[in-house]
Order: C-alpha cells, then structure tokens, then sequence
C-alpha cells in the first residue's frame, strides 16, 4: 500500500481488514502525536458507493475507537461534504474511497480537523504504520453514532446559498446519477435553483467514471440522453462526488479545468493555483496571478498556503485552485449571493458545475459556444489502464535518460521545442502542441495529456502518443 496524488490506494484484497485497521490506527496515533487530536476527540468516517467500502469503513471505525478516538459514521457522502462536516466540527476525518478507479481497488483518504492531510503527515502515518505491521492487529469491524444528514444538510446549505433564487430556471438539467454519491444531492440542488432535472443512468452496480479521461462509452450515452431529451447540459462527478463532469447540449464533455476557471471567475479569485497539466491558456484568461504545481490536491493546496502566507497583513486576496479533473478547492473566504462562503480547501465537483451553469443562464448561450468563448487551446486526455507501475517507471527513466532518447521517442510525432519536468514530462513541440506524459499517482495507470490548435489535431495527438507509449512498453517487455 503507498500514497499516491490523493490518498491511499490499492486492490481491495489487500486493502480489506488487516490493512485497513493498520492505517486506521496509524492515522489516529499520527493525529494524537502532532496534537491535532487527543484520547476521546471525534472522527468522521464516510465511503462511496462500491461494494468493498462499507466494510472497510466498519473496519476502520473499529480500529479508531481501539487506537482511542471517537469515531462518527457519515454513511455514503460526497467527500468535499464529509471534508466540510469535519472542519465545522473541528473534527478530523476518514474518507473509504477510490474515487474514479475500478471496484477491484480502494482507497483511504485522511483529513486532518483544519483540512486534507498534506505529505509529511503521510510520511508520518507510513512510519506509524510500518511500526505497527509487525503486531498483531485487530481487525474486528465497529459501528458508531450516525450524523450523515447533519453533514449532508451542512453541505447542501452550502450549496444552495451560491447562486439566486431561481438562477436555473428554464434549463433542462440531465443528472447522470450511475453510481456517485453525489447523485440524489445535484438533483436536489439543481431543483432548488429552478431547473428541470432529469435523473439519468443510476445504478446499483459501481461504476468507474474518470472525469479527466472521460470514456467513449459514456461520451456515446451522454450524447443519447441529451439529443433524446434536448437537454442544456448533463452534471454528473466520479464516486465520491469531489471531481464534476459536465457536458454541453450535444452531450459533449467539457474539460475540467475550464469548469474550475469558471468557478474562480465566478468567484473574482485574484490568485488560482493549478497543476502543469491544466490547460495552458489559463494564464491568458486574465485577472487574476496563476500558480502552477505538481499533480495532486496536497501541491495545491500548498500552493494556495503559500499565497494567502505571501498576503498575510495585508490586503484580503480570493485564492482558489483547480486541477485538470475540474475539482475545485477554496483557499479564502469569497462573497455569493447567500452571504459568505467558507473556504473549503479540498476538491469540490459542486462549486465549479454550478458556475458554468449559472454562465449558461446569466448568457442565455449554450454550453458550447461559452465554453467556446474561452478560447483556450484545444485539450485532451487518457490513460492507458493495467499499466504496470513498473513499465511506466522503466518509460520516465528511459525518456529522462537522455536528450537522444525522449526525441527518438517522440521523432514520429515531431521535434522537440521545450520540455518541463515538474510532474511527469511535458514536452512543447515545434509547431507549439503539447504532449504531456505521466504515470498516475494512484493507479496502474499511465496518463497522456495534449494540447493542439484543433479539436481535430488535439485528438490525433493524443492517439499517436497513447500509441507510441503502447509500442515501447511491448517492445520493453519483449526485451
């Protein structure tokens, strides 16, 4: 088990039990250690909706309680509500999910009471539990008091003091429901504002939807639906409800970070902080400073400490980040329409698909043409699934290896103008595209990400590096 961009994360099999007692455990002597808990103080635990979490939530509650803590259940939650419940309460908080991933995988992610744990606090817990492993572990399930609609009603007043009375009314609202925590909760948000919902696609079976990497499958059903119901836009998040999806009125998806920049636009932010791979326009849109980080939410969430640290004295600055999956996060407290809006420094799919559709009614435009108007450069992404970590490993040493190597790698492609190697390799070509190259922190995954003049050149872009990568992990295997 190892922490990847957001949690820990591995198979359910080696996760279950044992594993999950370890960290539990770990988890509660880390926060008593670095005095952010104490023998009897409360924490949260929520999970999503596949199989395996509710046992290995029960698992965990049982493994806080021994190691001293006071744990609450918070059901299935959407983890920027679980995040939100735990810093009212000045609680930490224990998040059973894999987000995206597959249902044979599952994850853990830790908040500490003022929010998500950053990377010394994973170093911490690694240590604790590496001590621990070589005891006896209980591994007996527990249960505890139940607040998961004191956190879901928290949550959804957030939600509902964003926009004005009635600013969706008039649009048809498809939710794609599937298997998110998130489904019933956008329903009832999105109906308070005044829309038309439609609830499409639930299921009772666990479905992966990676909103960065959006699959054929589902683009080919998003569209159905929004020609078969003439729909202004679908909503939708990944499992546990931190990464939005949204589509246009030809069902088409749009990018994340256009989702986040519309939030931090909605916001009047005057610092944003985002991953390198986030589209590379956003520094053009204006108005406010970027900060670029490495991949995952604990960069940018240091990012955005380090901003408001930088204007501390003086004049109050907005300070919001985003990553490519369109996940949003608060630094600072912003002014909407219901009165303040708390930070809340964790991914959040709600804020940033309420902003665009707020766009899409404040413009009387489609989603399309709005999204348009961005005018940033054409982006795509995917990832090729079952990729050994090791494969992809040998590949960023191989490419990092030498000049000679990473442009014979890419010679079919084109030549090389500039590279960067904050997270993975971004490479800058010759006639301005980009192909960025990453192995996921979370998964057997090995991600690409590009960047063209055309939706068209974009998309050929994007084939020929998954292709390139594919055709040297099976030479490298042959070897």
């Amino acid at each position: 088990m190892k922490f990847g961009t957001s949690g820990l994360r591995g198979l359910v099999v080696d996760l279950e039990g044992r594993t999950s007692s370890l960290y539990a455990q770990a988890f509660a002597r880390h926060l008593i250690a670095i005095g952010a808990a104490k023998p009897g103080s409360p924490v949260l635990v929520g999970r999503d909706f596949r199989p395996s979490s509710p046992g290995i939530a029960a698992t965990c509650i049982g493994a806080l309680e021994r190691a001293g803590l006071m744990p609450i259940d918070c059901g299935a939650i959407a983890t920027p509500a679980l995040a939100l419940y735990g810093l009212k309460l000045g609680a930490a908080s224990l998040m059973v999910t894999g987000s995206h991933i597959p249902a044979d995988r599952n994850g853990i992610k830790f908040y500490r009471p003022d929010g998500e744990i950053d990377k010394s606090d994973e170093a911490g817990i690694t240590a604790i539990a590496a001590e621990l492993g070589a005891t006896a572990i209980d591994e007996r399930p527990g249960t505890a008091p139940d607040q998961s609609a004191e956190a879901a009603a928290l949550f959804l007043a957030r939600n509902t003091s964003l926009l004005p009375a009635q600013a969706l009314s008039g649009l048809t609202i498809g939710v794609y429901q599937h298997s998110t925590v998130a489904r019933d909760l956008f329903v009832e948000v999105l109906e308070h504002y005044g829309a038309q919902v439609l609830a499409l696609g639930r299921s009772e079976t666990f479905i992966p939807v990676d909103t960065e990497a959006v699959s054929s499958e589902t683009v080919r059903q998003l569209k159905a639906w929004a020609a078969e119901h003439r729909l202004d836009a679908i909503v939708s998040a990944d499992g546990d409800g931190d990464r939005p999806l949204v589509s246009d009125e030809t069902g088409e998806p749009l990018r994340g970070d256009l989702l986040g920049l519309a939030a931090a636009q909605f916001l009047g932010a005057d610092v944003v902080v985002t991953p390198v791979t986030s589209n590379s326009g956003i520094e053009a849109a204006g108005g406010f400073t970027v900060v670029r980080t490495r991949v995952g939410s604990p960069f940018v969430i240091a990012g955005m400490n380090t901003a408001l640290e930088e204007t501390a004295g003086g004049p109050a600055r907005g300070v919001v980040g985003f990553e490519a999956n369109g996940g949003t996060l608060t630094g600072s407290e912003f002014a909407v329409a219901g009165g303040p809006l708390a930070p809340l420094p964790t991914r959040d799919s709600f804020l940033p698909a309420l902003a665009v559709l707020h766009l899409r009614k404040e413009r009387n435009a489609p989603l399309s043409q709005i999204a348009a108007a961005f005018h940033l450069p054409f982006a795509a992404a995917d990832r090729l699934e079952d990729f050994p970590v090791e494969t992809s490993a040998a590949l960023m040493a191989h490419l990092r290896g030498s000049e000679r190597a990473l442009a014979d790698f890419l010679a079919a492609i084109g030549t090389i103008a500039a590279q960067s190697d904050i997270d993975g390799l971004r490479v800058t070509l010759a006639d301005g595209s980009i192909l960025h190259l990453r192995p996921s922190g979370n998964a057997p995954e090995m991600r690409c990400y590009v960047e063209a003049e055309t939706q068209e050149a974009a998309a050929s872009l994007l084939r020929q590096g998954l292709d390139l990568i594919r055709r040297w992990a099976a030479a490298h295997h042959n070897q």
